[in-house]
């Protein structure tokens, strides 16, 4: 029999049970009182022990860990006595570490621990195999454990033989663009257009629907037109960082198309006049000029020809001729042309009146020289000046007779003699410029204005008409009485 106390002994549950049932099974039926008291001693004990048996402070974390990063599992517990921690895989059943000892032949594999109450499972680099879930035991009768759970991510990436690259298509014809992505969890596939135009999904009926993104692997356009052309990005993300996205050129080709806004441009001498083609076209088109004499026109000191981008498929055309003269009127042609076909159209450049000049009055003012050469050479074959030698009337009704002859009353007109008459004849005139009537002429002006006659000119006519007919009378009587007199 043990004597004394045991309870120094009895440091944990097995040794406990142990001395029970060691007292139940060493004693006889006569118990005396003090084995009796021995008993309860031990029953206490016990009792104790079973309420210090280790056990979990707090589950396992579960762990998502990109590829190729590290992961550590942490195992919280407490009243851990003198038991032991172990570490095994859930799904193969291989045991990883024992207390401090790792078991597995895995390198990338450690244990380590803060104290007797934190415990750690350690993995680097982990891969797709390092997936699942990880136990932390106790070897306790019966075993206690907890598990978490590894979850290695993959970001996205793109399948690149599976994937479309840049396209060259017909207008009006159909197209499918592939992005093909792998990763896990599963990546989803969007697609927009870089330039932030809407993407235009065609049924089998031809009804369009415009959209702003599209989401699925493969992209459809069929009967594609010229607006649909430019740069199209595919995205893929799962979550996991980073998205990853991929570029692909649609590249629709049509033969060339001019559109011109003003086929008709006219302009004032001695200006800077601008003319312009737009075009459309793929491929880029070469873009030129030619006037209607076969000369190319090129930047020069009397030309400046310029091309301006407006888009992937549209071309501003624009030539400025310099100090606009008479030679420049004529047709100029713009050309376009590529590898599908040529076009070309034509711009007519043609003089319109331009601000009124004032021009200093001359001997004759506005005359016709025609008229004055015919007088002159008549002079010369009689020896006598014409009687009908006077200067065209100035138009009354022009600003810039107004702004230069301003009106004079009573002015005299200078004294004259009539060589064929010999008779002194002076006119009293009431406005500029000085005029001498001699003769009644047919060649009255009319006073007309871009072809409408002014009711000033009629006055003005109706005045001079009765003035050359008195004039006349007096000449014809003057000349009479100067026969008698004789």
């Amino acid at each position: 029999m043990i004597k004394g106390n045991i309870s120094p002994l009895c440091k944990n549950l097995v040794c406990a049970k142990s001395l029970f049932f060691y007292f139940c099974f060493t004693t006889t039926a006569k118990m005396d009182k003090m084995l009796l008291s021995r008993i309860v001693i031990f029953a206490v004990i016990f009792q104790k022990a079973l309420m210090f048996q280790p056990e979990f402070a707090d589950p396992i974390v579960n762990i998502s860990v990109a590829i190729g990063r590290d992961a550590t599992f942490t195992c919280h517990v407490k009243h851990l006595g003198g038991y032991r921690v172990g570490w095994v895989k859930a799904d193969t059943k291989a045991i990883q570490a024992i207390h401090d000892h790792v078991i597995t032949h895995n390198p990338r594999v450690s244990v380590s621990h803060l104290d007797v109450n934190t415990w750690n499972l350690h993995i680097k680099s982990v891969t797709e195999e390092d997936r699942g879930g990880y136990m932390c035991q106790i070897n306790t009768d019966p075993m206690k454990s907890q598990i978490g759970y590894l979850d290695v991510v993959i970001p996205p990436d793109f399948i690149q033989e599976e994937t479309s690259s840049d396209l060259i298509v017909p207008e009006g014809g159909s197209v499918r663009l592939t992005c093909r992505a792998r990763g896990y969890p599963t990546p989803v596939v969007t697609w927009r257009r870089e330039d932030g135009n809407e993407i235009i999904l065609k049924d089998s009926m031809g009804s369009k629907t415009p959209v702003t993104s599209f989401r699925g692997e493969v992209l459809k356009l069929t009967k594609i037109g010229r607006n649909e052309m430019g740069s199209y990005l595919c995205i893929a993300s799962n979550s996991v960082p980073p998205s990853v996205s991929k570029r692909i050129s649609l590249n629709i080709h049509f033969h060339p198309v001019i559109h011109v806004p003003n086929q008709l441009v006219g302009a004032p001498l001695g200006t800077d006049v601008q003319i312009e083609c737009h075009v459309e076209a793929s491929p880029r088109s070469i873009n030129y000029w030619i006037k209607d004499t076969g000369e190319m026109i090129v930047s020069s000191s009397k030309y400046i020809v310029q091309e301006h981008s407006k888009s992937l498929y549209e071309m501003k055309m624009t030539v400025i001729v310099k100090k606009f003269e008479k030679e420049d009127i004529g047709s100029y042609r713009c050309i376009a042309k590529n590898s599908l076909g040529e076009v070309d159209s034509s711009i007519r450049l043609y003089e319109i009146p331009g601000p009124t000049r004032k021009v200093p009055p001359t001997k004759y003012g506005n005359s016709d020289m025609n008229e004055v050469a015919k007088n002159t050479k008549t002079s010369q074959i009689t020896g006598k000046e014409s009687s009908n030698l006077s200067p065209p009337k100035p138009n009354y009704n022009s600003q810039d007779y107004d702004d230069n002859y301003s009106s004079n009353e009573d002015e005299d007109i200078d004294d004259r003699n009539d060589p064929t008459r010999n008779v002194p004849i002076q006119i009293h005139a009431t406005r500029k410029p000085n005029i001498h009537i001699n003769k009644i002429s047919n060649n009255i002006d009319s006073y007309e204005t871009n072809g409408i006659m002014d009711s000033r000119g009629h006055h003005h006519h109706r005045w001079h008409l009765a003035l050359h007919t008195i004039t006349l009378s007096s000449s014809i009587i003057l000349s009479h009485y100067s026969r008698l007199i004789t």
